[in-house]
């Protein structure tokens, strides 16, 4: 050890990523390589934190491990490449002694470059000074005199002085607010520690008559898709990654008609690096970028790190990795996070599109979507509780909008760039977002946007966001759907042979199963009917039938919508091909069938034909003051069973005209007691009696009940003796649970998250303490009294991968969620399943 907390990066010496970081540890295993990296050192996190603590070290000792006269570069090495950290210092140890002698050696215009370069990030990166005083049109002398001026001092000409300084400055930086906040949306936890690497300086600007000298960065995939290719920049005398900087007199790897290439004018270098790049996609098993210089013709590895990459070619990544046998197929799967397939499922705005664009800004998260303006988290979350897509518009957004963003479809903000919190967050999210949207002011307190044009929107105003570009629309534009590539669809296949639970959809429309079906879901898990009825033709029958007097008019109402209801469930059925398709009747309160401003009420009574004091007395016997603990679902269908009558019909009825045959699967929601469950399940077989008969085809189907209230998860085993399966409506049982409404938590859910009275918001991560509970103490009930009862959970949870943790472990058989989430269902399971099967200490396959 050169001195406490320093070690040499040798083959052997004991460099571990908890302690030194992913650089230091990378560099290691290109030694181990037999890599050319230059002499290099790892200070580690506890030493680093000690000096932001004001505890130095002996750098004289550092200086002298590499020798008289050289130059080193401290860069940052923490636990996760996308942490980040402070930038990366060259040339440390240049003073006017090193100058002097580097210009006999290399010439003034190459020792100045080296001079001033470290001039000028010593002075604003560790002094802190006005970059302006430090600019490229600034001589050695005026730097040097600027940099006095500012600081009362001369510029240190002791390399031990200035390495003690870079050091101190990189770990406070580390440490400041800005730094830990950006981190924290990056997913790094609240203690992640930085280490340092000093390395030796290849120079990499040299005498051009005694060979190449330069620098560069060389990948061998595309960031963009992860399709092979030679990608980077070499650029002549230079250091670090100067060569990519726009506009940059740098040549092209390979060759290129846009001008000069190393492999026209290099070829022997660039063989060298892409036999590195296949080494250490062999022996790393990664993809890997390299930063690399040529010193007089000999060429050296700085550094190298996992490619960049977007979620799309992370996928290609690694199912190229597993089919070329680099790693095993399960291994592929875990290296995709599940959440990821989100970004490679993206709707786009239809190129053929002619909405109008109202803003532009900087594209952040890529993708699109439409919905209606909300300017505040509280408001997102209380939309979301109400299935509404919104928009959220902020100036900027904090850490007290992450469950806000959470709850929104898409994310503009006024301020911010591709780096921002908004930008982070979105990203991790998976949602479409544009960040610094230019020449719009934003009034959170009086809910409006003012646009470049002078226009202005309110809340519950329609935009559309596209985070692939930039742009912003007025109102719906088209929007079309992603097309997974042929890797997506072999990292599935793959997911799929490994997970041990079932994966339906949420789908109520036969659009919706249509998008359900491209993403291979094993049936649907969720339909809900009464989302069939808000088409206006159909609304106005629905409401003919809410204002029928009697039970034979009201049959002849719901008598109208019954070829429209068996339409829609022959579709899905056709749609489905056979699988399995759970149909939930009926479930809200009459009431949200009807208006309930002025002008929807005159229209009601323009449409039936019937005085507006009629109307209005309805639509006030009707009212109740908490409809969601009213009558709705099971209730409804037993006072007015009219309607469930004519849904079973519809369903059979579509049933027996299917193609394959489809056994449905008839649900019933908000029971509490067993009796509820009797009386309904006599009526349905009823009429599945008469159907059978004026049909003369035989059908089977499936009735279950939909478990949302406590009692009902308490009285599963009375239940589950007349249901053949359950399935648990999480969002509302965990709204019983909790006694909190989901159109109102949005209001304070923020403080109670942040004041750790929820460890997370319950809508969005299950409750495995105490919703959970409740589930299993159904689950448990039900199978004891009913051992093939079929179980699962059917709310938006089921498309959350810790919630699908706590459903395989109880032993259900499927989850149910939203369409879009069902590729990542899958593949949160397959990775539940491998993790507990151990299955990737297997060796790769030969092939």
């Amino acid at each position: 050890m050169i001195t406490p907390g320093v070690l040499p990066v040798t083959p052997t010496s004991n460099i571990r990523i908890s302690s030194h970081g992913v650089r230091a540890k990378c560099l290691q295993r290109l030694v181990r390589l037999g890599l050319p990296v230059p002499d290099t050192l790892a200070i580690d996190m506890h030493t680093i934190l000690g000096i932001s603590e004001g505890q130095p070290i002996d750098t004289d000792a550092v200086i002298a491990h590499f020798g008289e006269d050289a130059l080193v570069s401290v860069r940052p090495s923490s636990g996760a490449p996308e942490w980040g950290g402070p930038t990366s210092i060259l040339n440390i140890g240049m003073t006017s002694a090193r100058h002097a002698k580097l210009s006999h050696e290399l010439g003034p215009k190459a020792a100045d470059a080296l001079y001033t370069r470290f001039l000028q990030s010593y002075a604003v990166q560790v002094a802190r000074l006005d970059p302006d005083l430090f600019g490229p049109d600034r001589t050695i002398d005026e730097m040097r005199a600027a940099y006095d001026d500012a600081m009362g001092e001369p510029f240190p000409e002791d390399p031990a002085v200035q390495l003690a300084a870079v050091l101190s400055s990189m770990s406070l930086a580390w440490n400041g607010v800005t730094a830990r906040l950006l981190r924290q949306a990056r997913g790094a936890p609240e203690d992640a520690g930085l280490a340092l690497v000093v390395q030796r300086m290849v120079l990499g600007v040299g005498n051009p008559h005694r060979g190449e000298s330069g620098s560069g960065v060389i990948q061998f995939v595309s960031s963009e898709t992860g399709v092979p290719q030679i990608t980077g920049r070499y650029m002549r005398q230079s250091q670090g990654r100067e060569a990519l900087i726009p506009d940059a007199d740098a040549l092209y790897l390979i060759s290129d008609p846009r001008g000069p290439s190393m492999e026209e004018e290099n070829p022997d270098i660039l063989d060298q690096l892409k036999h590195y790049g296949q080494l250490c996609r062999t022996r790393l098993r990664e993809e890997m970028q390299i930063e690399f210089t040529v010193s007089h013709g000999e060429l050296h590895t700085l550094d190298a790190l996992r490619v960049v990459r977007t979620s799309r070619a992370a996928l290609r990544i690694a199912v190229d990795l597993a089919t070329d046998g680099v790693i095993p197929e399960a291994e592929a799967v875990l290296r995709v996070p599940p959440k990821a397939l989100l970004d490679v499922l993206h709707r786009q705005v239809d190129p053929q599109a002619r909405g109008e664009v109202v803003v532009t800004g900087i594209p952040a998260s890529p993708g699109a979507a439409t919905g209606r303006i909300v300017f505040s988290a509280r408001a997102a979350q209380s939309a979301k509780a109400r299935e509404e897509s919104v928009i959220l518009i902020r100036r900027e957004t904090t850490s007290g909008d992450v469950l806000g963003m959470h709850a929104s479809a898409a994310i503009l903000t006024e301020r911010g760039g591709v780096t921002s919190h908004a930008a982070v967050i979105a990203r991790g999210l998976g949602l479409p977002c544009v960040v610094g949207a230019a020449g719009v002011t934003i009034d959170s307190r009086a809910r409006r946007i003012r646009l470049p044009d002078g226009r202005e929107l309110g809340e519950g105003d329609e935009i559309t966001v596209d985070g692939s570009t930039g742009r912003v629309f007025a109102g719906a534009v088209p929007l079309v759907q992603p097309e997974p590539d042929a890797s997506f669809r072999t990292i599935l296949a793959w997911a799929d042979e490994r997970r041990d639970i079932g994966v339906r959809a949420n789908c109520d429309t036969p659009a919706e199963a249509a998008v359900a079906a491209g993403f291979e879901a094993e049936g649907i898990g969720l339909c809900r009917t009464e989302h069939m009825f808000f088409d206006k033709a159909r609304l106005t029958v629905m409401r003919e039938m809410i204002f029928a007097d009697d039970p034979a008019d009201r049959a002849a109402a719901l008598k109208q919508l019954l070829p429209v209801q068996r339409s829609d469930f022959l579709e899905i059925f056709r749609i489905m091909a056979g699988k399995p398709v759970t149909i939930r009747l009926l479930d809200p309160p009459l009431h949200e069938f009807l208006p309930h401003d002025r002008q929807g009420k005159l229209d009601l009574a323009a449409s039936l034909d019937l005085p507006m004091a009629r109307v209005e007395a309805r639509i006030e016997a009707l009212s109740e003051v908490n409809p969601m603990l009213g009558l709705r679902g099971v209730r409804l269908g037993i006072l007015v069973p009219e309607i469930y009558e004519m849904q079973a019909r519809a369903i059979f009825e579509a049933a027996i005209g299917s193609a394959p045959r489809v056994t449905p699967e008839v649900m019933i929601p908000l029971v509490s007691s067993r009796r509820e469950v009797e009386i309904v399940k006599a009526r349905i077989e009823a009429v599945a009696a008469q159907v059978r008969t004026e049909s003369g085809i035989e059908f089977d189907y499936r009735l279950g009940v939909m478990v949302e209230t406590p009692r009902a998860a308490l009285r599963a085993d009375e239940i589950a003796e007349y249901a053949s399966f359950l399935s648990f409506g999480t969002n509302d049982l965990t709204q019983m649970t909790y006694g909190l409404s989901r159109d109102d938590a949005g209001r304070f859910m923020s403080a109670y998250v942040a004041e750790g009275v929820f460890p997370e918001d319950p809508f969005l991560q299950l409750d495995v303490d105490g919703v959970g509970e409740l589930l299993t103490m159904g689950a448990n009930r039900a199978r004891a009294a009913r051992r093939d009862v079929t179980l699962s959970i059917c709310g938006e949870h089921g498309g959350d991968p810790d919630s699908i943790a706590f459903c395989r472990h109880a032993g259900f058989d499927y989850v149910s969620c939203s369409p879009f989430r069902v590729p990542v269902a899958r593949m949160a399971a397959a990775h539940l399943a491998i993790r507990a099967r151990g299955e990737t200490t297997t060796a790769p396959p030969r092939r």
